[in-house]
């Protein structure tokens, strides 16, 4: 059945002469993070070539001993990211250093890397391939960089081994290191879309390494991914690609998941959800390996393993409840030991950005207005089962309360209605037959209400008389936002 797509756009400019509350709003780079919606992250290291089950324990204290079992004798990075564009990604991260320590780069701090081994020469960059693939697919470049564990160097939790004068002078030569790298990532590969640090890069003042001053140099749009002391984004309280609702882009510190918020009561809850009243823009991430079914969550390739690819309905399910709650979503992708992207994994996301297309993909109609409510008049009865939102989060997140109504038989009914929208609100309903579709925002934040039919409020004057009223609805604001609702016909 072919899709229907209602947009609506609405404004309504408030220029009031009252004192406004503080809305936090979003950095220009972090409107990078929401416009994307989708991303992938590439895992790759030493241990896809071992031909065992990833173990992520042993993985993280036990050196590989020959690192010259890594031999992607086929490697395609231009297969990986044309799979991941084919999803409908729109940016792309490689594990430049993982578990093990080793780098998958021409370094010249890291001897662990790819000059040790026999692959190409030891002249081999997947680094520079990556970055390369995703500039020729259009799809933006990130690097993920990890420094918490170190299973050569025997690095555990950001800390090396032992103790007394020993143990202090190799914690502050693995700080070094790894500023070094972190500063040759930087330098080498142009404009990165992000840094991201596994598990974070801790405090600067303790164990970890001072790497955001070199980010910030190096690459100042870039989205930086996390200390003790920033977090453009969060993660978003699971691997499991999804998020709560309401998921607020809004939070009560400016990092992510760390020991100083890890202590408050409903932390999990607080990372899934956000906080409405957050003083930090730091949006939510759901993220999950593709391969995760039956049982299995696996962020590496391993043998035997082409039956736990989630099937299409939990892959659209995900979807909706992370780019549909205002949340970006990063699907992880596992190369093969030959440096393929498997053909199962390669044909399941061309599926899934096929049907992310057909649900969500074109607009029929479109209409903009000036107003608080908006009505939108089908050309015929359509049955009707999802509605899209989206707020201009330039100007913050506004909307805290609305309502959909449709035009059932001549009279309104609600068919939903949420709290959060942000970038993008996807609601999910049971399918109705309607004529009309009805967005009324109830509650929002910024400016006193003018009153659901008022105008647009011009003079002096009409401040003083409307914002005396205020009272009369003291559960109701004025709008001063831009959003979009879309409304689809049944999908089958």
């Amino acid at each position: 059945m072919k899709i229907l797509y209602i947009s609506l756009l609405f404004l309504m400019n408030c220029v009031l002469s009252v004192a406004q509350p503080e809305i936090i709003i979003p950095k220009p780079h972090q409107l990078k993070w929401h416009e994307a919606e989708m991303g992938a992250v590439f895992h790759y290291d030493l241990h896809v070539f071992d031909g065992i089950r990833y173990g992520q324990g042993n993985n993280r204290i036990s050196p590989i001993e020959d690192y010259n079992i890594f031999n992607p004798t086929q490697l395609n990075t231009d297969q990986w990211i044309s799979a991941a564009k084919a999803a409908g990604c729109k940016f792309a991260v490689l594990t430049a250093t993982h578990e093990t320590g080793f780098g998958l780069w021409q370094s010249d701090v890291n001897p662990y890397c790819l000059k040790a081994v026999k692959w190409r020469n030891g002249k081999g960059d997947i680094v520079r391939d990556f970055v390369n693939s995703c500039r020729k697919y259009g799809i933006q470049p990130g690097i993920y960089v990890g420094i918490r564990w170190n299973s050569l160097l025997g690095i555990h939790n950001f800390k090396v081994a032992g103790d007394g004068e020993f143990a202090a002078n190799r914690q502050a030569w693995y700080k070094r290191f790894c500023e070094k790298m972190v500063e040759e990532l930087c330098t080498r590969y142009g404009d990165l879309y992000m840094i991201w640090f596994d598990g974070g890069a801790d405090d600067p003042r303790g164990d970890g390494p001072d790497v955001e001053p070199i980010v910030n140099k190096y690459q100042p749009n870039c989205l930086f991914y996390h200390n003790i002391d920033r977090a453009d984004f969060r993660w978003g309280g699971s691997e499991t690609g999804t998020v709560g609702y309401p998921c607020w882009s809004t939070f009560p510190a400016p990092c992510s998941h760390h020991k100083r918020i890890e202590s408050q009561k409903d932390q999990i809850a607080l990372l899934k959800q956000g906080d409405p009243e957050g003083k930090y823009w730091v949006p939510a991430m759901a993220d999950s390996p593709l391969r995760g079914a039956n049982g299995r969550h696996e962020w590496f390739w391993e043998p035997d393993d082409e039956n736990n690819i989630y099937p299409l309905t939990t892959l659209m399910d995900m979807y909706e409840k992370s780019v549909g709650r205002n949340a970006t979503l990063i699907i992880g992708l596992t190369p093969d030991p030959d440096g393929l992207l498997p053909a199962g994994d390669e044909q399941r996301l061309k599926e899934w950005g096929e049907e992310i297309n057909r649900r969500f993909g074109t607009p029929l109609v479109e209409t903009q207005g000036r107003k608080q409510r908006l009505t939108l008049n089908l050309n015929e009865k359509q049955p009707v089962n999802y509605c899209i939102i989206q707020e201009d989060i330039t100007k913050g997140e506004r909307i805290r309360q609305y309502k959909i109504e449709a035009k059932v038989n001549g009279k309104w009914q609600t068919v939903c209605s949420g709290e959060s929208v942000g970038h993008k609100r996807i609601a999910h309903f049971e399918s109705v037959e309607t004529t009309a579709l009805r967005l009324t925002v109830t509650q929002s934040v910024a400016y006193p209400q003018s009153a659901i039919s008022a105008p647009i409020v011009t003079s002096i004057k009409n401040h003083e008389r409307i914002y005396s009223n205020i009272h009369l609805y003291s559960n109701l604001q004025c709008i001063y936002l831009s959003e979009i609702l879309r409304a689809n016909r049944l999908h089958v």
